[in-house]
């Protein structure tokens, strides 16, 4: 095979694996279109507890680390500051109006190692365990720069009427 049909083949089957994660994309998209990230600013006497900056992961289907949901606002990874408040936890993402994830919503958080296209040392990112919607459990993963995940899982704790879920959280 001459250097110009190798040439042809090789753009032929990159062409082909690009047009094929794109027909991906759109499909997971339209699959999580009903799907709303809960955009807002925490209650107004809801006082500051703590603040981390890091990167967004991704959020995934509960207990699904590799099954990123493709939300508007939640779909890519971020640089994010994440504000711990009595009311609940607020997303700052890079580019995006304020997240606000409220206390009734939290049903637990906790460390792990691996999501999506995530790996790290043993229990390096934080777990937020929510519901979208009220109603759709999900699983939020943050990687903190300033500090450590397990700081941002303990600052997380500490809110007023946290939830604890069975299997852990204590």
């Amino acid at each position: 095979m001459s250097r110009e049909a190798a040439l042809i083949v090789m753009v032929v089957v990159a062409l082909a694996l690009l047009g094929l994660g794109v027909w991906a994309w759109r499909r997971r998209t339209r699959r999580d279109s009903g799907l709303h990230a809960p955009v807002g600013e925490a209650p107004a006497d809801a006082a500051t507890l703590a603040q981390f900056s890091g990167l967004y992961v991704a959020t995934t289907r509960r207990d699904e680390p590799l099954e990123r949901l493709a939300i508007r606002r939640l779909g890519f990874r971020s640089r994010v500051d994440v504000v711990v408040t009595t009311g609940g936890v607020a997303l700052d993402l890079t580019g995006q109006p304020r997240l606000f994830i409220a206390t009734d919503r939290i049903d637990g958080v906790d460390q792990a190692t691996v999501a999506i296209d995530r790996v790290v040392e043993k229990e390096g990112l934080a777990r937020l365990s929510w519901r979208l919607d009220g109603q759709h459990p999900v699983d939020s993963y943050f990687r903190p720069q300033t500090s450590s995940a397990r700081a941002l899982v303990d600052a997380i704790r500490t809110i007023p009427h946290f939830p604890l879920t069975p299997g852990g959280d204590a």
